[in-house]
C-alpha cells in the first residue's frame, strides 16, 4: 500500500515576510541573550592591582536586533557584541597575551 505524499508549494514572498517577521526577531534575540549571558559568566576579570578598569570588560555586553539584517537585508537577525576598546585583543590575543575566545566560547555552549 502506497503512502500519500503531501505536496507543499512556497511563495518566495511569503517566505520573505516570515523571515522578517516579529516571531523570528524575537526568536533570534532570545537566542543572542542567552549566548550573551554566558559571555557574561565566562568573561575574564582582570586582577585590581594592575588593571585599571576591573571588571569593564564583563560589563560591556550587549545585544540588538533587527528585521532587516542579513547581507541582503532581508530578514530578522540579532547580534552580540562586546563594547570594551579592548575586547578584540581578550578575544584574539596579543603576542604576550593568550586569546581567550569568549564569545566562540559562549556560541559553542549557548546558542541553540
Amino acid at each position: 500500500m502506497a503512502t500519500p505524499r503531501a505536496r507543499v508549494r512556497l511563495k518566495r514572498a511569503g517566505v520573505g515576510r516570515l523571515l522578517r517577521s516579529e516571531m523570528v526577531e524575537t526568536e533570534m534575540r532570545r537566542r543572542a541573550e542567552t549566548i550573551r549571558s554566558v559571555a557574561v559568566s565566562i568573561s575574564p576579570v582582570g586582577e585590581a592591582a594592575r588593571d585599571p578598569h576591573p571588571g569593564l570588560y564583563k560589563s560591556s555586553w550587549h545585544v540588538s536586533s533587527t528585521r532587516r539584517g542579513g547581507r541582503r537585508r532581508n530578514r530578522a537577525t540579532a547580534t552580540v557584541w562586546n563594547s570594551a576598546p579592548y575586547a578584540r585583543w581578550v578575544e584574539y590575543g596579543t603576542e604576550r597575551v593568550p586569546a581567550h575566545h569568549v564569545l566562540l566560547r559562549a556560541v559553542l555552549a549557548g546558542g541553540r
